[in-house]
């Protein structure tokens, strides 16, 4: 018998291997395929991202989308803040509530008409809106038909509590003239001459700047002059000439504020922390104690309590601050982003037309909407003076709310204009009932046509 019995099965050299380390074995994993990195997923995501935005229905839905949603968080909002308010005043809790959610109503029809609108009954509708809007702006200044609010006589009383603003309705006005005008001279090649330019749109612009300022609603016309620039911007104006206009109207702002002692105690109040001496700051500073007791997601909707009278104005000018006492930070950015939505679909609908009255009234709308949204919103974090300007389609209040919804009623309709719009509009029409009926009439009457004579 051998001294090393060998195991049976088992060879000799893995005899002689026991005992020994093995060498490690290097595995080569399969190289990484190309796509798979890191940033693949962001740079995937941003490609959706840019050809959904690149598809042609986009500005429509972002448009009615957003501006539906800031509606309805807005009829919500004014709910909340004005119930104490109405209830203070001897009214139901939901008075407030109840007007503007009427001027909703009429707002969605007029927007629903003006989204409906041709192009051409737009332009056709610019004067006489324009008329009536002076007309009514005179007549406000009359000695027993103005009404005076808060110190500033803006405001005709149509019977009961309904109350009429002309001077909102000022800023269609001046979108829908001064568009079909820089369009009709644009056309004939005028706009390369500044007096074809300036005249008449800004001496036009100035009357109804001053009968504003007749009444001392200084908000409502900077709201105007960001509109006139627009057009002007938008109409290729010199850089030599805006900034004269520009200089211009800056200097007349600042006589209008140094010499008004309301308005200076206003612009003392940007970044207050105190209400100061006699409480001049007491609304700005208000207005920063419910955004800063709001939190992260608030206290809920109706638990505010700067609403309780410590807040002046709450469901007009200041209900952002109610809204993130109310809604936290999330409630505030949500709104923000809506309204950042709506500014960029009015600018994507302004810059892809080849229309040029469509272009001007697009970018005037987006810049009238978008500039109102700046001031006040400023105002409440104290970052700009106190304007007295509403929140557009979100603070209470049916002169502001109409005129605006059928602004936004001309965006849609533009964006319904392109031509890749309107083609898949129509493929998505539905062919059912009579409209089948009728294209089935039609094709049959072609076959008859078609047939030869004899075979009848």
């Amino acid at each position: 018998m051998p001294a090393k019995q060998m195991l049976p099965g088992r060879r000799p050299s893995a005899v002689k291997a026991q005992g020994r380390k093995r060498p490690a074995v290097k595995v080569k994993r399969p190289a990484r395929p190309a796509g798979r990195g890191p940033l693949t997923g962001l740079r995937r995501t941003q490609q959706q991202l840019r050809r959904a935005w690149d598809r042609p229905l986009t500005a429509y839905y972002l448009i009615f989308g957003s501006s539906l949603l800031i509606t309805v968080l807005g009829l919500v909002m004014v709910y909340s803040a004005s119930m104490i308010k109405a209830l203070q005043l001897g009214l139901g809790d939901a008075y407030f509530f109840k007007k503007q959610f009427l001027a909703a109503l009429i707002g969605a029809v007029l927007l629903l008409v003006a989204s409906r609108m041709p192009v051409k009954l737009h332009r056709a509708l610019s004067y006489p809106v324009l008329a009536g809007t002076l007309f009514l702006m005179v007549l406000v200044q009359v000695p027993g038909i103005g009404v005076s609010i808060n110190g500033n006589q803006n405001w005709i009383s149509l019977g009961g509590p309904f109350m009429l603003q002309p001077s909102e309705f000022g800023k269609l006005a001046l979108i829908l003239w001064g568009a079909d005008l820089l369009a009709r001279k644009g056309d004939k090649g005028l706009l390369s001459q500044w007096k074809h330019l300036l005249v008449p749109l800004v001496p036009v612009a100035f009357l109804l700047l001053g009968l504003i300022m007749l009444g001392g609603d200084m908000g409502t016309a900077m709201i105007l002059g960001a509109i006139l620039f627009g057009l002007l911007w938008l109409a290729g104006a010199p850089t030599r000439m805006f900034v004269g206009v520009l200089a211009f109207a800056g200097a007349i702002v600042a006589l209008l504020i140094k010499t008004s002692p309301h308005r200076m105690d206003r612009l003392e109040c940007i970044g207050a922390t105190e209400p100061g001496k006699n409480d001049l700051c007491w609304q700005a500073v208000h207005g920063i104690y419910a955004l800063a007791s709001g939190g992260w997601f608030g206290s809920g909707l109706g638990a505010s309590v700067e609403k309780w009278g410590q807040l002046p104005e709450a469901h007009t000018d200041f209900i952002f601050a109610i809204t993130g006492e109310e809604l936290g930070l999330a409630g505030t950015l949500s709104v923000l982003a809506l309204f950042a939505a709506l500014g960029y679909a009015g600018i994507r609908v302004a810059g892809r037309t080849e229309d040029s009255f469509v272009r001007f009234a697009a970018g005037g709308v987006t810049t009238w909407i978008t500039a109102q949204a700046v001031i006040n919103i400023g105002a409440v974090l104290g970052l700009l003076p106190i304007a007295g300007v509403p929140l557009p389609l979100f603070s209470y209040g049916g002169s502001a709310l109409l005129p605006t919804m059928f602004a936004v009623g001309l965006l849609i309709a533009f964006a319904r204009e392109e031509p890749a719009a309107r083609a898949a509009l129509a493929m998505r029409q539905p062919k059912t009932g009579w409209r089948r009926t009728g294209l089935r009439w039609k094709s049959m009457r072609r076959r008859v046509k078609k047939r030869p004579s004899g075979e009848r």
